[in-house]
């Protein structure tokens, strides 16, 4: 077992969640996606969102879906420069 395996097992026993409802994999690359196409600090809190939806009863591979489009078409504004 490797080291993010056996620290989702011991992550999962203290939360008191099923490890086999973790879909590692979906919330990695949206960490990725959103890491890569908004901002780094935005892969953390991203998870932290989706599992907040899930929580509420959202699917989590629907809402995740939403969340690398978003990410994927996001595009900040730029300031405007001063004249």
């Amino acid at each position: 077992m490797s080291v993010l395996e056996n620290w989702m097992e011991a992550v999962c026993g203290e939360l008191g969640v099923d490890r086999a409802e973790i879909d590692r994999d979906l919330v990695l690359d949206l960490a990725r996606d959103v890491a890569h196409g908004v901002a780094r600090p935005g892969a953390p809190l991203t998870a932290y969102l989706l599992g907040l939806a899930v929580g509420r009863g959202a699917p989590a591979r629907d809402a995740a879906a939403r969340l690398t489009e978003l990410a994927e078409e996001w595009a900040p504004a730029l300031p405007e420069a001063s004249a």
